[in-house]
């Protein structure tokens, strides 16, 4: 359930002994006959349906009217108002009535597209009415085994620039290099010698998998690189790992140091099924893990200016505000209508800035929760952005339609980028916005002069260097 569903539902009284319907402004939702003989398993077939709808707002860390629905045992339990399932008796269970519309307020209360379908509620119905029995077998996962990326596949997903603008970082497949920021040119790889591959050869690379994400430190000694289930380390000037950090649950998609270098953010997870944040201190120990934070995977992550607060945005269409470093939940703000790809913070810390999947950037008054602009111009999705706070603060945004562009705070476009060919995926800047990097679908990292928005260099490394023509085989032969 989106944000209000479950928390207007606790407001209203529990499962009462004889609920009253309340004047229906909409039809209720009417049930399907499922054709089962099978019984309905909570595990199987109703666990999805609740962390879907209804997790985001009620698990782990936020449960909202004190119900907790991560669990079975939760569910069963109730909130702050009593209980909201009744075994055997779908009908005095007000978790089905607000679900199926019979008692206001109808949940959830914002869109049709939030509904449950008639099928989902059939399901729920049919678990309320055979006992609301709890799980009889325990889910477990497939365990995934990444071998290195096809020959082909080298998309640059990744791009960072050191605060002083003097290196630029890119993720090109499952490579690193590093390119010098005034000029473009490459300056070295990032290689991991005791990497190996699931068959055990060396994986001559910076990670197994693909290199979804990269930041550099503060300082700029550092270079963190997220990929699948794991974040490295760099030392900057070794070039090779000082950490290599495992335990994740699925792809690292973001990473972010916190101002003061000590603390770094990422975020990922499985799509659909739940959104990963952890704060690991600058060794590499995790030091807070947001559990159920998001109910799908977390595409970005920007600590607050101050370092106190950690912004994340994810697939579950929300934007969310945690305490540093508890991990403490503090705020969400809603209104992209498809994943939310990034967020960043505005240099004085009064402003979120996020970017989405629905094509827009938007503009949020922090301290009041609310929206204050729809950014538009983008064609496609924006991927990413990435502020600079230098003496004119400035948003630089990726996006699908192949375009760089650069925003005040405020939401006004001030300057477009030129080269870009195909779906960019990566932005980045340094501290003072005079290097600004980006990088796509086509292998390229593109350097450019952030103050003159002109390209200095399409860099890649040096064995995709396009080759001079060889001399054709009939060539210097006299004609006939």
């Amino acid at each position: 359930m989106r944000p209000l569903f479950l928390a207007a539902l606790l407001a209203a009284p529990a499962a009462a002994a004889d609920p009253k319907p309340a004047a229906k402004d909409l039809p209720p939702i009417p049930t399907v006959d499922l054709k089962r003989k099978e019984p309905v398993e909570y595990a199987k077939d109703v666990e999805p349906i609740f962390a879907n709808k209804c997790t985001s707002c009620h698990s782990g860390k936020i449960t909202e009217g004190k119900f907790d629905m991560g669990s079975h045992a939760g569910v069963m339990k109730g909130g702050k108002r009593g209980v909201d399932v009744i075994p055997g008796d779908s009908a005095k269970s007000t978790l089905f009535l607000f679900c199926s519309r019979q008692l206001k307020p109808y949940m959830p209360p914002k869109s049709e597209d939030d509904w449950l379908s008639p099928e989902q509620l059939a399901v729920v119905k049919l678990w309320i009415d055979q006992g609301a029995k709890a799980p009889t077998s325990v889910k477990v996962k497939d365990k995934i085994v990444v071998n290195l990326p096809p020959a082909l596949v080298k998309p640059v997903r990744a791009v960072a620039v050191s605060p002083d603008g003097k290196l630029v970082a890119g993720g090109r497949g499952n490579q690193v290099h590093l390119y010098d920021g005034k000029t473009g040119a490459f300056v070295k790889t990032l290689l991991d010698p005791a990497l190996k591959t699931p068959d055990g050869k060396p994986a001559k690379g910076a990670h197994v998998s693909l290199v979804e994400s990269a930041a550099f430190s503060p300082d700029g000694t550092t270079l963190a690189t997220g990929s699948f289930q794991e974040v490295t380390l760099w030392d900057v000037a070794k070039g090779e790992p000082r950490a290599r950090v495992g335990g994740f649950a699925d792809r690292v998609v973001a990473v972010a140091y916190s101002p003061d270098g000590k603390l770094l953010a990422t975020g990922g997870g499985a799509p659909t099924e739940d959104g990963e944040v952890k704060i690991l201190d600058a060794a590499g120990k995790v030091v807070a893990d947001v559990k159920n934070g998001h109910s799908d995977t977390v595409f970005g992550v920007a600590f607050s200016p101050d370092g106190k607060v950690l912004a994340t945005a994810a697939a579950d269409k929300f934007v969310k505000a945690w305490e540093v470093p508890s991990g403490k939940f503090v705020k969400s703000f809603e209104g992209h209508t498809h994943h939310v790809m990034d967020v960043g913070w505005s240099p004085d810390g009064k402003k979120l800035i996020s970017a989405g999947a629905d094509n827009l950037v938007k503009v949020w008054d922090y301290e009041k929760g609310e929206k204050l602009k729809d950014v538009t111009g983008h064609s496609k999705q924006v991927t990413r952005l990435s502020v600079v706070a230098g003496k004119k603060p400035e948003v630089l945004t990726v996006s699908g339609d192949a375009s760089v562009r650069t925003w005040s705070p405020d939401g006004n476009q001030m300057r477009s980028f030129p080269g870009g060919t195909d779906f960019l995926y990566a932005v980045g800047a340094s501290g003072d916005g005079s290097v600004v990097a980006a990088g796509g679908e086509d292998g390229v990292v593109r350097v450019y002069d952030g103050a003159k928005a002109t390209l200095v260099k399409a860099a890649v490394p040096p064995d995709a260097e396009p080759k001079a023509d060889a001399p054709k085989k009939d060539e210097g032969k006299p004609k006939k």
